[in-house]
């Protein structure tokens, strides 16, 4: 794989699935209380220019149980708050840690950290895509279906950052996906060009029965994501009909699941009903960003001898 983590097609398959196996052996030994100091003396750079829950929890426990340190780093606090350029920042901080973790506003910022980083960078979320989300995604549906080869994924709602990564996924998955917006949030069609050129499997269109039917699982995320606050009322009536309800769910397959990526607005894009409801893997789901994010560092902090095992 590359040395940094920005896109989902920064892996390759045999990337992929390691880093799902070495997800899946981490989650037992910590279920079985299991030390598992893979990365002792590493230590891992965290810079949020957005609020997180997940992702910084799950990149800061991982980083503990997998014998390393992490540090949160906010801009307002580094001299990157005083106008210091990234490309200086990037540079410096290099030198300290063996990795960073940068949570950003624009897909652009990670890139020029890419590029003057000595060490390697992880795309936490930008305006582009969330890999690290779509690992814990794929690892919760590979533990659901045994395989993710042939699987449907519907998602409906916004042509968001996850749903680019959802979509570049399924050129190195097998699973198909099936996208449902209105028309003026569809997903940047560079991106599903781009997965269909690589063989992956994806539609789009307007209607969410049509998207859902059959689906193995429904997949949604908010409306209205950070950043996007002064469009909420134009939003919301752009998406009535989109919502996650039980009788959209009907559609799916018998036994479909249901994954959002947190945080929910109960009542907007999922009712409570469904999210809590028999057929959500979101708890799952969101325990997982430890474990597939464990793996992902493991794969690219840890030692040789560590990867090819």
């Amino acid at each position: 794989m590359n040395r940094d983590l920005l896109s989902i097609r920064d892996l390759g398959a045999d990337d992929l699935r390691w880093i799902l196996d070495e997800a899946g052996r981490l989650k037992k030994l910590r279920m079985k209380g299991v030390p598992h100091p893979l990365l002792a003396g590493k230590s891992l750079g965290m810079v949020f220019e957005k609020s997180s829950t997940r992702t910084r929890v799950s990149f800061e426990v991982g980083m503990y149980e997998l014998g390393g340190h992490a540090l949160f780093l906010n801009p307002r606090d580094l001299q990157l708050g005083r106008g210091e350029e990234i490309r200086d920042t990037a540079r410096v901080l290099s030198r300290y840690v063996h990795g960073v973790m940068i949570r950003a506003y624009r897909h652009t910022t990670l890139e020029e950290y890419a590029r003057y980083s000595k060490v390697p960078i992880i795309n936490g979320l930008s305006d582009r895509e969330h890999p690290c989300q779509v690992l814990a995604d794929l690892l919760t549906l590979r533990e659901r279906f045994g395989s993710l080869d042939g699987i449907r994924v519907a998602w409906v709602g916004d042509g968001n950052n996850v749903c680019h990564s959802l979509i570049l996924s399924a050129a190195l998955t097998g699973i198909r996906v099936a996208v449902a917006t209105p028309r003026g949030y569809r997903p940047d069609p560079g991106i599903v060009a781009a997965a269909q050129e690589e063989g992956g499997k994806v539609t789009l269109t307007t209607d969410p029965v049509r998207a859902v039917k059959d689906a193995d699982a429904v997949y949604t995320d908010v409306w209205v994501s950070m950043g996007e606050e002064e469009a909420r009322a134009k939003r919301l009536r752009a998406f009535q009909g989109y919502a996650i309800t039980q009788e959209l769910l009907s559609s799916a397959a018998d036994r479909a699941i249901v994954l959002h990526c947190l945080p929910a607005h109960r009542g907007e894009e999922i009712t409570d009903e469904v999210l809590e409801g028999s057929a959500s893997a979101v708890w799952d789901q969101a325990e997982n960003r430890l474990h597939a994010q464990k793996a992902l560092l493991v794969r690219l902090l840890g030692s040789t001898s560590q990867k090819k095992r």
